[in-house]
């Protein structure tokens, strides 16, 4: 009986850690394929790959990715090789000229979202072209945020090459998939069922 009582509890607390997980940390945690909240090289590799990505885009993004943002999560811990990311940690990675739809502590902002299509979208409401994706990217940029303006347009392109649709439209819906981490599992699932026929 005390087993089952505290079996239940553990695992309320365990859907209790992930509602409390901010979005930010939900759109990386696809990435941690093996659940430990550590994101390591080998697994973003996995992970894009995992999502319909070639071997060599997933190499680049591999060591792209951890490579600037491994210290950032890991604040004060001497510099890993291994180039981990600490999940709990991720806001603290957030880069200059982003979108602001996630906040310092990696909450989405609703506001900040429906920005992206109010100012930006002018040929259909809900979705980018091209060109006025490359508008949001210029729009937010920092001043002298080179970083920042690299990591934006990488996320953003990368983004755009996987996802537009044959018209060449970035769809709102998928981009809130990304910013929620839902479309990295939805991905996943429809590059599996491609391989599988």
């Amino acid at each position: 009986m005390a087993t089952t009582s505290s079996s239940i509890t553990h695992n309320k607390e365990e859907k209790q850690i992930e509602h409390d997980q901010n979005v930010l940390q939900k759109h990386v945690a696809f990435f941690d394929r093996n659940h430990d909240g550590i994101v390591y090289p080998w697994e973003t590799f996995q992970g894009f790959r995992a999502i319909g990505c070639g071997i060599v885009l997933s190499s680049v993004a591999a060591i792209f990715i951890n490579l600037g943002l491994s210290q950032k999560t890991r604040p004060g811990k001497f510099p890993s090789i291994k180039l981990p990311i600490e999940i709990k940690n991720i806001n603290k990675a957030k880069h200059g000229s982003d979108s602001g739809v996630y906040d310092s502590e990696g909450r989405f902002v609703p506001s900040k979202f429906e920005e992206i299509f109010n100012k930006h979208a002018k040929k259909y409401p809900n979705a980018l072209t091209s060109d006025e994706l490359i508008g949001l990217l210029k729009a937010n940029r920092e001043p002298k945020d080179y970083k920042g303006w690299l990591a934006s347009y990488t996320e953003w392109k990368i983004l755009y090459v996987l996802c537009k649709d044959k018209k060449g439209l970035l769809h709102k819906e998928t981009i809130r998939a990304v910013y929620d981490g839902s479309l990295f599992e939805r991905m996943e699932k429809e590059h599996s069922e491609k391989k599988n026929k």
